[in-house]
């Protein structure tokens, strides 16, 4: 199956292993990676699946067996200003996994992934209005774009929470979402150094523009 890829991609994410462990690893690391059929994982995604794989069989984890339910449907770097933030993306069915250990992942992906900024969001399905020429009644609320969009918003800011929002609209039309977190996080986590990666993360999900500080200022 997916060993069909190519020999130099499977050579730079097994260099660093040693036989016998190399394929044991990269086999289990693999089953954490959910594509469809025939599309192949890249380099990145391999290696955010290994280093899932290392945690779930880590004796010192203490989120190892939630680590096991955990898989990845897409892994992608963004550029943030003067640093990477690698972005993960989940399959809907395991995102109650991640949300249960979404804090502790991150501080553990991003200790393996030279201090990246780690964001975790789900993957959902959009539904535009013509449901109902698709042979469904309703359109359930949370396929709807605006609510895709604020799901995707409280992922991206994990584990913090919003405790606000405000849309400023400027003379010319265009439309800056404020969001505010909850202040008792922001010294937390290195939360503070992480409002630009927000920003960044969620207008490339979205397109939208978003302002991120701590408290109603």
């Amino acid at each position: 199956f997916w060993l069909k890829g190519s020999k130099t991609s499977q050579h730079t994410f097994a260099s660093h292993l040693h036989p016998p462990l190399v394929f044991f690893t990269m086999i289990n690391a693999r089953k954490k990676i959910l594509k469809e059929k025939a599309v192949q994982p890249t380099d990145l995604e391999l290696e955010v699946a290994k280093a899932l794989f290392d945690i779930e069989v880590s004796p010192s984890s203490d989120i190892k067996a939630d680590v096991r339910d955990v898989l990845i449907c897409k892994a992608e770097d963004m550029e943030v200003k003067n640093r990477i933030a690698l972005v993960v993306h989940v399959p809907f069915k395991a995102w109650k996994s991640v949300k249960k250990i979404q804090g502790r992942l991150i501080r553990e992906l991003e200790k393996k992934f030279n201090k990246k900024h780690v964001v975790f969001v789900a993957k959902r399905t959009m539904m535009d209005k013509n449901t109902v020429k698709n042979g469904l009644k309703f359109r359930p609320r949370n396929r709807t774009l605006t609510s895709v969009h604020e799901s995707i918003l409280e992922d991206v800011v994990a584990p913090s929470t919003i405790v606000g929002k405000r849309t400023r609209i400027s003379v010319d039309g265009s439309k800056l979402l404020k969001v505010f977190l909850d202040p008792k996080d922001k010294d937390k986590e290195n939360m503070e150094s992480k409002l630009a990666t927000f920003s960044a993360v969620y207008k490339k999900l979205t397109t939208k523009d978003a302002h991120f500080s701590f408290g109603e200022e």
